[in-house]
């Protein structure tokens, strides 16, 4: 199959051209090297995953830059972060654009690198797995947004997607999609090459504790994270549970969704929910095998979510913009009914809150976004569209203020 054009590379060109240097990060497999090297040919390229390339760099700096010169790639950076401070020489001596591209796989620690050497001379970009609109080739490239000019400038580029759950199992990895590679074999390779290169060198356990503990967070997608329940299960101590889930949040296997916190609103849940990125590699640690048997599964409602609020993130990662400060859940005991209120998503964006419900549902309700309300309460914000994302086969208004839409439609 032919290169996938990524949604990203158009971002990554302009930044680069603006930018002393360029710092993509995202998982591994991902295909972050496969992007540089076929959007800029032109960069000789360095890797860190070899030993002896790291030990020049850190030894002999100066003979490293001597036999790599520039413009050149250094791919999984962040396992010899010495290297920063001599790359900041480099860029402070020159008012040359675009010496340095950089990748690597470990952003938290990338970005401890890139805070104490590298301030206000990179450009940080995060790539993530295959979108649905990379997949379908898409052109469209605007973070999701509920807004009616984003639903009408979205309608200019709808496809329906065509064996939704098949791609869902299969999960985003652009190799799935570039070779007839066998789901199980990829995965199994995966989580192997995961451990030994990247867990390996930031824990101390043996393969099977950790397997059993990626096992037990990807049946927990979609869940508020309790990092005593996972601990009891693996039979390890909670302070390295919440270690080990650093570490999967800083490689990029899961993201962490913390909750939406106002004065306003004094009962509300403190607890953040946990995503794994990818469905298909969720689906392969808890044995879901097919996607027939997922679709039908008690962890179809989870799944879909997770792989919706994925689709959400890439939409921010792949237009350059950080979605951190921006999306958010809320759950809660606000309103004066018994039991948890909830909303999946809030999207929180030039002083408006988007409340979101994710339901793997053909037929919405509107009382599937009775919470909704509740934004009212928050001061010196507005509430804006409310949206339920679902399997719906056309956009549909349940009331003024409420749309569900396809899914197509992210």
């Amino acid at each position: 199959m032919a290169y996938i054009e990524r949604a990203i590379t158009g971002i990554l060109k302009r930044r680069l051209s603006t930018s002393r240097c360029l710092l993509l990060t995202g998982a591994r497999q991902v295909g972050k090297s496969t992007l540089i090297k076929h959007t800029f040919p032109e960069y000789n390229r360095s890797n860190f995953d070899d030993r002896l390339t790291r030990i020049q760099a850190k030894e002999e700096p100066k003979l490293f830059f001597m036999n790599n010169p520039r413009p050149l790639f250094i791919d999984e950076v962040q396992k010899e972060s010495s290297i920063f401070e001599e790359i900041k020489l480099i860029v402070d001596g020159s008012e040359q654009r675009g010496q340095f591209i950089l990748s690597g796989s470990q952003k938290l620690d990338l970005m401890k690198g890139v805070s104490e050497s590298l301030a206000g001379r990179v450009s940080i970009m995060e790539l993530g797995g295959l979108s649905l609109r990379e997949i379908f080739n898409i052109s469209f490239n605007r973070h999701f947004l509920p807004t009616g000019d984003y639903i009408s400038e979205r309608e200019k580029e709808l496809v329906h997607y065509e064996d939704i759950w098949e791609i869902i199992h299969k999960g985003s990895y652009p190799e799935l999609y570039d070779i007839d590679r066998e789901w199980q074999d990829f995965y199994s390779s995966y989580v192997a090459t995961y451990l030994e290169r990247d867990i390996n060198e930031l824990i101390t356990t043996d393969s099977l504790t950790f397997m059993k503990f990626l096992t037990a967070v990807a049946a927990r997608t979609g869940e508020l994270l309790n990092y005593a329940n996972i601990a009891g299960e693996i039979g390890v101590s909670e302070p390295t549970v919440k270690n080990w889930i650093s570490i999967l949040e800083r490689t990029g296997i899961i993201f962490v969704l913390q909750p939406f916190s106002s004065s306003a609103l004094t009962r509300t849940i403190k607890t953040p929910k946990v995503y794994f990125r990818d469905t298909g590699l969720a689906c392969y640690l808890t044995r879901w095998l097919t996607a027939d048997a997922l679709k039908n599964s008690a962890v179809a409602g989870n799944i879909f979510e997770t792989f919706v609020v994925s689709e959400i993130l890439k939409s921010y990662s792949n237009e350059g913009k950080d979605y951190r400060f921006n999306i958010f859940y809320y759950r809660g005991k606000d309103r004066r009914a018994s039991g948890d209120n909830e909303i999946d998503l809030i999207i929180q964006e030039d002083g408006v809150l988007y409340p979101i419900e994710i339901k793997m549902s053909g037929n919405p309700k509107a009382s599937m976004a009775a919470t909704n309300q509740l934004l009212d309460r928050v001061p010196e914000k507005k509430r804006g569209m409310g949206i339920i994302l679902c399997l719906i086969d056309k956009k549909t208004y349940l009331r003024e203020d409420l749309l569900a839409l396809p899914i197509e439609y992210i």
